[in-house]
């Protein structure tokens, strides 16, 4: 088991029925969502989502405003020859491509280590996947 992933707790529900989060008694046995919103596990994975989003999210802001207000204002700099017909607004552009790669792959990367075996364990305790 992973050592960032605490065991799942013993829910009154489940304690009563020796399963995961207990059915709504309707006759569809889906799992019982609010008890799943309101389980450490859950708040868990919602917390870790949250605290790579918003800091990844205002970094990419700033970094793309940088581009746009040197665009607008300092055409001087953009206009800086670096190499051939490649100045510098040039590269900064091709550079919001090369950042929104990293971006994605560092998601990826994060979510596999960090979300996917917290997901894991809201599924084993929701029942959903089983087949």
């Amino acid at each position: 088991m992973n050592k960032s992933v605490r065991p799942p707790a013993s829910l009154p529900s489940e304690r009563a029925t020796g399963t995961g989060f207990a059915d709504r008694g309707d006759d569809i046995g889906e799992p019982d969502f609010e008890a799943i919103q309101q389980s450490p596990e859950f708040k868990l994975l919602r917390k870790r989502l949250l605290w790579f989003i918003f800091p990844m999210s205002a970094f990419f802001l700033c970094w793309y405003m940088t581009f746009v207000l040197f665009s607008a204002y300092d055409h001087e700099f953009m206009s800086r020859k670096l190499f051939g017909a490649v100045n510098t607004g040039t590269v900064f552009g091709l550079l919001q491509f090369v950042s929104t790669m990293a971006i994605v792959l560092t998601y990826r990367r994060f979510a596999r280590k960090k979300l996917d075996p917290q997901v894991d364990t809201v599924h084993e305790l929701a029942g959903v996947g089983k087949e």
